[in-house]
């Protein structure tokens, strides 16, 4: 899970530098050549949203997201541990809930054949999909760090068990 984590974060930085190539290019078509825009605003939205969800276990397995650790340093090693698998269970119920609502909205998108309304007409399950995908993923991280940590393979929170505040 973490190699694959791995790899959705390379993934993820690559549609960012992409979607910043996109802008500039349509920052050049725009402002130098006078011409309109045509698909380069849903792209980058469409590849800024689907580079947040499949970067998501990445940001998990790196520990890349805001934590405050204040409380898991006040109490001791076997709290710190429960404390941390007690998080890990509220994050998974939410994420199990938002990937429950993704599924059906990425497939109506999928068997209607929505596309966008400009021009360009592009099928939103494309890019819909990263969503689903990223939280399942997302989930499967969730599951093996905790596993890691009620195993005592890794330390919760990222803390030593000696660490106090």
């Amino acid at each position: 899970m973490h190699a694959a984590s791995r790899v959705l974060g390379v993934a993820s930085a690559g549609l960012i530098l992409l979607s910043v190539g996109v802008i500039c290019q349509m920052v050049f078509v725009r402002a130098v050549l006078g011409q309109s825009s045509i698909w380069q605003t849903e792209f980058t939205t469409f590849a800024l949203v689907a580079a947040t969800f499949l970067g998501a276990p990445y940001i998990l397995l790196t520990r890349g997201h805001v934590a405050v650790d204040v409380l898991p340093l006040m109490v001791g090693a076997p709290a710190r541990r429960m404390l941390c698998l007690f998080g890990y269970a509220v994050t998974l119920v939410f994420c199990l809930f938002f990937l429950y609502a993704a599924i059906p909205w990425w497939f109506d998108a999928w068997q209607t054949g929505q596309t966008t309304s400009t021009i360009w007409r592009a099928r939103v399950w494309i890019p819909y999909l990263s969503v689903p995908v990223g939280l399942a993923l997302l989930c499967l991280e969730l599951i093996a760090d905790a596993w890691l940590v009620a195993t005592r393979r890794a330390d919760p929170f990222g803390i030593a068990p000696d660490a106090k505040l």
